[in-house]
């Protein structure tokens, strides 16, 4: 049984000296049908390891389901993996940052206003050992100790960076035990955070992506025995909308690998291919401004978003090549790509027109939250009429994230949590005007100590000062469309406010291929009922990544959401991506 020890001198496999050489890839991130190509590919760069964090918010949608079926197949992804020969370093949070809606840490644990996440609070804890008791056991085959392809896994993520409470990862490592994990256990966090994030008889690893030696040397000060680990190795970086797209030089990158497995560490790559925040995923910063990751996460990685090697992956796979086995076999090519051309978009439907077949609006004395309506992702909608006409100021405590305003329909204005804006003012044209407030939940933030971040209309919601007695809220979740009422579209008559634009193509053969929307503004895109994500006009990011299982040879759909307004009824599939400008 390939059980991985931890010993003063390293690591020991099978009783023999082990070097990790890893790489991350997130299975949630990847198409399904992509994963075995993806795992070859690690296997072709030199990896004898992967690994993936495991998001809890998507495996548990609600409290007391559990999902591990279709892209949240992990004994599938688990299979693969060890098909190539590949081990595996699992990292099941319960936070796992990783640039996700909220750090992976479900929305439902946000109902309870006063729930103290990432702490000993037992109803946060609670919570955690109903999740490993629905994950672990399904994967016991798929550990170490039992032939499987799992070698350690980790307590928590860079807990450091958050808090101090080492009894908090003392009860997480437990929990983990007494659901079955039997094989090592680690944590990972920032140089300076070691002391604060290790836990005693855990393996402690660092994570950096520069200066090397130093976040070594700071590894070994805080464990002079024991193997040396740089969990994430960051040979790139994400982008956030309003940004720039981020790269880095790939022989800097390979310099500092050489640096690192000269020493004798071991690494996992982060990322060794990034792929895409599909749906409503993506997380979000808030250092005192809120800042949205965009949809893809390329991360400049060794494989693109498309999963083809980029110049990173032969200067990696020549490094490592100096330090450890690499396959005979030649590296791999980039796959397919197709251009479809140009897609007319013929019906509509507008948003608000559709609200009641989108959702079913709740009564009562302020605008619920989308955890108390028990939604996480896509948008609420907050109802209310106003009893006289005149001059009107609307005033919002607290925007999470982004409101456009409307007034029996017609577009006022909008709020963003992002640029700190409360306050909209607009004349009310007649008795009984209904106020209709779309707020869009542009990610639940990751890192940090804004963890507890509910979505809506926060706090107080005033107009003229005073709060109306009776909202209505309404749950948008968008998780299907198949209720849409899609009419053909008037040349003369453009739809005004957030609609619903709906083509179709042909497809003769699929592959992978990228969604353009020039001249479009702020919406998020499907095709064939498949979220491929937000886009925005703020850039970086200028397509979507539409991956080949996607597709189906013959007639395609493409829908997109429109939130405020197009020069156009026109997208674009062509055979390459635009992620935007770089710093460089």
């Amino acid at each position: 049984m390939p059980r991985l020890e931890i010993a003063d001198d390293g690591f020991r496999l099978d009783d023999r000296p082990f070097r990790i050489i890893s790489g991350a890839l997130h299975y949630f991130r990847i198409h399904p049908e992509q994963w075995a190509d993806r795992l070859r590919k690690a296997r072709l760069l030199g990896l004898n390891t992967v690994e993936t964090y495991v998001p809890w918010n998507l495996h548990a949608p609600r409290r007391g389901e559990f999902r591990l079926d279709g892209g949240l197949d992990l004994p599938r992804f688990l299979d693969a993996a060890a098909a190539e020969g590949l081990h595996v370093l699992l990292r099941p949070g319960p936070y796992i940052c990783a640039e996700w809606e909220g750090g992976g840490l479900p929305s439902w644990l946000l109902a309870d206003e006063h729930i103290v996440l990432r702490s000993r609070d037992p109803r946060f804890l609670t919570a955690v050992d109903e999740y490993l008791g629905a994950l672990v056991p399904p994967l016991k085959p798929y550990l170490g100790s039992e032939g499987g392809p799992v070698l350690a896994v980790q307590v928590e993520n860079e807990y450091g960076a958050y808090g101090d409470d080492t009894a908090y990862l003392a009860e997480l490592a437990a929990l983990l035990r007494r659901h079955g994990v039997d094989v090592p256990l680690f944590t990972s966090d920032q140089p300076s955070d070691l002391a604060a994030g290790s836990l005693d008889g855990v393996l402690a690893t660092a994570n950096f992506g520069g200066r090397t030696a130093t976040g070594l040397a700071a590894l070994r000060a805080h464990r002079p025995e024991g193997p040396l680990m740089c969990m994430e190795f960051w040979i790139g970086w994400f982008d956030r909308w309003g940004g720039v797209h981020a790269r880095r030089d790939p022989a800097d990158a390979a310099a500092e690998l050489d640096l690192l497995l000269s020493a004798g560490a071991s690494v996992n790559i982060y990322m060794f291919h990034g792929g895409t925040n599909f749906g409503f995923t993506n997380g979000a910063n808030d250092k005192g401004t809120y800042r949205p990751t965009v949809t893809s996460y390329d991360y400049d990685s060794l494989l693109d978003e498309a999963g083809d090697p980029t110049p990173k992956y032969a200067a990696f796979r020549e490094v490592i090549a100096r330090h450890a086995p690499v396959p005979v076999e030649p590296p791999p090519a980039a796959g397919p790509k197709a251009a479809y051309g140009a897609v007319e978009l013929t019906r509509t439907a507008g948003l608000l027109d559709q609200a009641d077949v989108l959702g079913t609006p709740v009564t009562a004395g302020r605008p619920l939250t989308m955890e108390e309506l028990g939604q996480s992702f896509g948008f609420v909608l907050h109802e209310t009429d106003l009893a006289a006409p005149g001059p009107v100021l609307l005033h919002a405590e607290r925007v999470h994230d982004r409101a456009q305003v409307f007034l029996d329909g017609q577009p006022v204005g909008v709020l963003e949590r992002e640029n700190h804006e409360h306050a909209l003012a607009f004349t009310v044209p007649r008795a009984g005007a209904r106020l209709a407030v779309l707020v869009e939940n542009q990610g639940r933030v990751n890192y940090g100590r804004a963890l507890h971040d509910r979505k809506g209309l926060l706090g107080r919601t005033t107009v003229n000062g005073a709060e109306p007695a009776v909202w209505h809220s309404r749950a948008l979740p968008l998780d299907t469309l198949d209720a849409l009422d899609l009419r053909p579209s008037d040349p003369g008559r453009p739809p005004v406010g957030p609609a619903f634009h709906h083509g179709t193509f042909t497809v003769a053969e699929p592959a992978d291929t990228f969604l353009h929307l020039d001249g479009w503004t702020k919406g998020l895109a499907w095709i064939n009922g498949f979220p491929l994500g937000r886009y925005w006009s703020r850039g970086p990011q200028a397509s979507l990544y539409v991956p080949a299982p996607v597709l189906r040879t013959g007639t395609n759909e493409v829908t997109v959401l429109e939130l405020h307004a197009s020069a156009t009824r026109r997208v674009h599939l062509r055979d390459a991506p635009d992620l935007g400008a770089t710093e460089e």
